[in-house]
């Protein structure tokens, strides 16, 4: 890693490691919380890890896809920073309206890929990843913030690649 990303490691560790007893949405208990809004509501951190992570986009990524709700923010810094479009994903598709799943840029047809905060299992971006292909995504990959599965994610079953700007290593 060089020094520029080392020091924004450290600069997105200070503002979102928090310690303690957490339960994570995968049911595991950590001694270790990444507040990822903490990260995500500073503009300055934002745009800097924006700016880092572009360089890990695939060459043919069509259409960057948000999902609810971290991954919202990332997707839309990395489409400012890219001039990609975005789809904005839900956990499930609303009732009213125009019932979509993904708001904004169209999907169907189009290659896809997935943006989240932090991936712990993978579990959320496998179940929208399965929606995606649903309504036509062609996904290319998974990108994430930070990853703190330590490899042991369930991407890889559902036949996707994570790319990982951060692991919870690098972050202290």
């Amino acid at each position: 890693m060089d020094d520029d990303l080392a020091d924004l490691a450290r600069r997105v560790g200070q503002a979102c490691r928090l310690t303690g007893t957490f339960t994570l949405r995968s049911g595991q208990v950590s001694t270790t919380y990444f507040d990822k809004y903490l990260f995500e509501a500073d503009p300055s951190l934002l745009g800097a890890v924006a700016k880092a992570a572009v360089r890990l986009i695939p060459p043919e990524t069509e259409v960057l896809a948000g999902l609810e709700l971290g991954g919202v923010p990332v997707a839309t810094a990395l489409s400012l920073e890219t001039g990609l479009p975005v789809a904005f994903v839900r956990k499930e598709a609303k009732t009213y309206g125009t019932a979509k799943l993904a708001e904004g840029a169209g999907i169907e047809g189009r290659r896809v890929l997935i943006v989240e905060d932090i991936v712990t299992t993978g579990g959320q971006v496998v179940l929208s990843a399965t929606d995606l292909v649903e309504r036509g995504a062609d996904l290319v990959a998974a990108l994430c913030v930070i990853d703190r599965s330590a490899g042991n994610h369930e991407l890889a079953g559902a036949g996707l690649t994570l790319i990982s700007l951060f692991t919870a290593e690098d972050l202290g």
